[in-house]
């Protein structure tokens, strides 16, 4: 079963190059990226696994969250963004 996570990091250096970070997010096949340093990927891994995976590609005092998403959700100018949304999660758009 596939679930949807929200994926948001925060990076410390600046200037580091985070290319392999934002490859390896995106190597979860579906992923959705329109805000800064914020992903949603739908995948059967859990949210641990993904922790554990990226981890690799941080710096010790960068900062990662992971954390299941379900249920309802709100957005704010997401143009077409918010129909990927609506799609992947299945679920109820709020006004």
């Amino acid at each position: 079963m596939s679930n949807c996570y929200v994926i948001g990091y925060d990076l410390q250096d600046p200037g580091q190059n985070y290319d392999d970070l934002t490859d390896a997010i995106e190597d979860y096949g579906t992923w959705w990226g329109h805000l800064d340093s914020t992903y949603i990927v739908k995948t059967s891994v859990s949210a641990s696994d993904i922790r554990d995976n990226l981890h690799e590609y941080l710096d010790p005092n960068d900062k990662l969250l992971v954390a299941k998403l379900s249920g309802a959700w709100a957005g704010s100018n997401l143009g077409d963004a918010a129909d990927w949304l609506y799609d992947q999660m299945q679920s109820e758009r709020l006004p």
